[in-house]
């Protein structure tokens, strides 16, 4: 009999990403507050670019990405903010995307599995996933209880089920 599996990943939705931020513009271009402190926010490569007159207001512009990503379901342990810096007559903070799974991760959270899930578990680290697999479709529900009581720096998904065809 095969292994039913699945994988632990971090991944982004880039398309949500990419909304979220188009939104946080449109707020900030709108809003009272920002208008005539040079706020803006936009994509730089593969991080996001965040800017404003003062260290505050670069903050305030942060805070609204950051709602605007819970509200599209990114989780805000995917993004890695920096502290604002200024660079000639504004404050630029710019905020990391952060995918995968770190080996050092991947190795503590396949601890955490083995140990707390039952017997009969594997989980083996492949790339920046963790494949979590056993004979018994029961075991691995129980593995999912446990990821989902984990509190990692990391934001986390189950993904691809499979069962033996």
């Amino acid at each position: 009999m095969a292994d039913s599996s699945f994988d632990i990943v971090s991944k982004l939705d880039r398309q949500e990403v990419d909304n979220a931020l188009n939104q946080a513009a449109k707020e900030v271009a709108n809003r009272f507050d920002f208008r005539n402190v040079d706020a803006g926010i936009k994509w730089s490569g593969e991080s996001i670019e965040i800017q404003a007159n003062t260290e505050e207001r670069a903050n305030a512009v942060l805070d609204v990405l950051k709602d605007k990503l819970v509200k599209r379901g990114i989780s805000l342990k995917a993004i890695d903010p920096g502290e604002p810096k200024l660079s000639g007559k504004l404050y630029k903070l710019g905020v990391g995307l952060k995918e995968g799974i770190s080996q050092e991760d991947a190795k503590k959270i396949g601890k955490i599995v083995r140990d707390e899930g039952p017997k009969g578990i594997k989980a083996q680290i492949q790339g920046d996933e963790l494949r979590v697999s056993s004979k018994k479709k029961d075991d691995l529900q129980q593995v999912i209880a446990v990821r989902m009581a984990m509190d990692r720096d990391v934001a986390l998904q189950l993904f691809t089920s499979r069962s033996p065809g």
